[in-house]
């Protein structure tokens, strides 16, 4: 038997027992995330990457859908909203039954959007997970320029730990940001906004790809060797799934950002290749192991 979860209650835990290729847990304490961002109908990004990174480690998924994206590995052909009213309805109808130990939060493309996700993270009291998404990756927008201030004033002091990739940095912060000393400037520019933990991603680096994780006192590197290959598509959206389900799963935030860091990179190694563009990761790669 071991031990990989915080329970439903601070302090509890959740058992997992390992019978022949399956986890068990117990029925109140399998660990429970939320994501709250939008749907890709390619399946390489957006809710459909969260959910499969959170059952591939060990995590019930619940979802809130925020807009609906015509897309595919070659780019996102159309976009609709969801109303803010729908999506307030699904999180309070997930949480007020299910519940979940932590929620991430993915496309939020408009200001209306934004304040409604925050106003249901201080009504549940959430740990939040912040992957502040402002464009897909053929370069698509998927953040209106003027909720941007909205996601810096009022949905990232609320958050336990945010992502930004580089470009995503740099409109969080107005600094340029490409050498690790500007990612780390960058850190500590975004962490004043409130968050205690940033993890600036360096995939956009014309060198090596080295991420800095920064908790207000320390940095941390966290180098990977730079995979060759097309097939990135919905690897934010894949990494800061996995620390939320390894938060879930009862990690402490540093080790969380790492394991995510680790199930990334490999998930990247084992892309399948699919589409005539920039294909989705494996997020099930583990099961190539056995």
């Amino acid at each position: 038997m071991a031990v990989v979860g915080n329970g439903l209650a601070i302090g509890s835990v959740a058992h997992m027992r390992n019978e022949g290729k399956y986890m068990q847990y117990s029925k109140v304490d399998v660990p429970r995330a939320l994501t709250i961002a939008g749907s890709d109908s390619g399946a390489g990004a957006g809710i459909q990457a969260d959910l499969k990174t959170f059952a591939a480690l060990g995590v019930y998924g619940l979802s809130a859908l925020t807009a609906v994206t015509a897309q595919n590995t070659l780019g996102v052909h159309a976009v609709e909203e969801l109303s803010p009213m729908l999506i307030e309805a699904q999180i309070n109808a997930v949480l007020e039954d299910i519940g979940a130990h932590v929620a991430k939060t993915g496309m939020l493309s408009s200001s209306a959007i934004i304040e409604i996700v925050a106003d249901s993270v201080r009504k549940w009291n959430l740990r939040l997970v912040v992957d502040p998404v402002m464009r897909a990756k053929g370069g698509d927008a998927l953040l209106r320029p003027e909720a941007v201030r909205t996601l810096r004033t009022l949905l990232l002091p609320l958050a336990e730990v945010v992502t930004p990739n580089l470009p995503e940095a740099e409109e969080l912060t107005g600094l340029k940001v490409e050498t690790l000393e500007e990612m780390r400037e960058a850190a500590r520019a975004i962490h004043a906004l409130g968050p205690p933990h940033v993890v600036v991603k360096g995939g956009h680096r014309s060198t090596e790809p080295v991420d800095v994780y920064f908790n207000g006192e320390t940095f941390v590197e966290l180098h990977a060797e730079r995979i060759q290959t097309l097939h990135t598509h919905g690897t934010g959206c894949t990494f800061s799934a996995a620390i939320t389900a390894f938060l879930a799963r009862g990690l402490p935030v540093q080790e969380a950002v790492t394991n995510a860091k680790e199930y990334i990179t490999e998930a990247i190694r084992h892309a399948f290749g699919i589409g005539h563009g920039h294909g989705p990761v494996s997020h099930f790669w583990q099961w190539e192991q056995l």
